[in-house]
């Protein structure tokens, strides 16, 4: 599989992933991405609800208002076939080789992995290390074709290969964050 890179960093999948794992209303969502998810992804109750409307617009979610006694009425989301369908083609693709996508896209893949199916995380992982390594190897070659009187650019290209390094020993602690998982 290829990298989805296209808006691939939006916390739209996040919220796809919430519903994934089974019908909620906005607060629910918030909370959860909150207590789970909260150190990867920043996320405002307003904006859960702005994008909560932006996926039923498109058809992804679908939403139901449920009446309550003595309480304001709630909507209630489910994932359509065609969310469901988005989000599985966004959930198995690696994520492009940067600091960026690995620490929010790819953590945030990897967390609704081990919680639909811990084998396919793994696999997950595996991608992930093969696509970082992919990465490494283009920005050497960048790094290695400057000419030297580009010190700053390579510098800046040395400071990312160094950090995708750095991630690849972290991919190597999420396999042992999965064998937890697994048993």
């Amino acid at each position: 599989m290829t990298a989805i890179k296209v808006g691939s960093l939006s916390p739209e999948f996040a919220i796809l992933g919430m519903l994934s794992l089974g019908v909620g209303h906005g607060y629910e969502i918030y909370q959860k991405l909150s207590s789970d998810l909260g150190q990867v992804w920043h996320l405002r109750q307003s904006q859960i609800y702005s994008i909560l409307n932006r996926l039923e617009g498109r058809g992804f979610i679908q939403g139901t208002l449920l009446e309550q006694r003595k309480l304001p009425a709630k909507r209630l989301f489910k994932l359509t076939d065609s969310g469901q369908d988005r989000f599985k083609e966004w959930l198995y693709s690696p994520s492009r080789s940067s600091v960026r996508a690995i620490r929010v896209e790819f953590t945030t893949r990897l967390y609704f992995a081990l919680a639909m199916d811990p084998g396919q995380a793994e696999k997950l992982i595996d991608q992930q290390i093969e696509e970082t390594k992919a990465g490494l190897k283009r920005l050497k070659v960048r790094r290695d074709s400057l000419p030297e009187d580009q010190m700053f650019n390579y510098l800046g290209i040395d400071l990312r290969i160094r950090q995708l390094n750095s991630i690849l020993d972290w991919l190597e602690t999420c396999h042992e964050i999965r064998k937890h998982y697994s048993n």
